[in-house]
């Protein structure tokens, strides 16, 4: 069995303020093998690395990320960072590049769940601008999203991400489809969504699968059990020394 690697979720968002250059250092400083952040669009275009559509819950700010040009997002501070701005993805990605990882990156719809025009254009830029395109993961819940990424081509995997609801009302039959529809070749789902029924169904259709909502013992050696290609998780050094023990179990 390959070893399931390990994706710190926002950075780690249980050890570290989630999506934040402070998260991203720590975790980088770490052998996971990708880091995991979102992007919203500023108001100018520019991808601003950020999980919700408002600022409120994880900085000073308020209101729509999107209300915001990139002028007045750097001026926004990310909580329990002592002061630090929100982060460009143009900063994140030079982190993910000297370090030497692989950037797993969620690409967000607006407030109303609508895709950003030009979102895509807008991070490949970036990508390209750093050579990142090839060790960058490209996922979205939107499928015009990754289908608009497919056509780019030149990403590491193309995910699509699936909610447990709408999850349950296609199955892995009608979420397979959707994703040749769209060109992805990975399957996201929560983790708890996920059984060995469903891990043969996506495997016979030639599909990576990864989940997040791992985050505590009982959850990553359930995702081990799976045999995931990775994991998202909120706590990776506890991932890792779980990954480390096993590994040396089965050794």
């Amino acid at each position: 069995m390959s070893l399931m690697q390990i994706a710190s979720h926002r950075g780690g968002a249980f050890l570290w303020p989630e999506n934040s250059l402070l998260a991203f250092r720590q975790a980088l400083a770490l052998p996971a093998e990708q880091l995991e952040l979102d992007v919203h669009l500023s108001a100018d275009g520019v991808p601003v690395v950020h999980h919700d559509a408002r600022l409120d819950r994880t900085t000073d700010g308020h209101g729509p990320l999107r209300a915001l040009d990139r002028a007045a997002l750097s001026q926004v501070r990310v909580k329990g960072t002592g002061g630090e701005s929100l982060p460009s993805l143009e900063e994140a990605v030079a982190l993910v590049r000297d370090a030497g990882r692989v950037l797993r990156l969620e690409i967000k719809a607006d407030a109303e769940g609508r895709p950003y025009p030009g979102v895509v254009p807008a991070c490949l830029a970036v990508l390209d601008a750093a050579a990142m395109r090839p060790r960058t993961v490209l996922m979205s819940f939107q499928p015009l999203t990754v289908a608009e990424a497919a056509a780019a081509g030149g990403f590491a995997s193309l995910v699509l991400l699936l909610e447990a609801r709408p999850w349950r009302g296609m199955g892995a039959a009608g979420a397979i489809a959707l994703a040749r529809d769209c060109g992805a070749t990975e399957i996201g789902l929560p983790l708890g969504e996920l059984d060995g029924v469903a891990m043969k169904q996506f495997r016979a259709a030639g599909l990576g699968v990864g989940a997040w909502a791992a985050n505590d013992r009982e959850t990553i050696c359930a995702a081990f059990a799976l045999g995931l290609d990775v994991i998202a998780t909120d706590d990776p050094v506890l991932a890792l020394r779980l990954r480390e023990e096993l590994s040396a179990t089965a050794g």
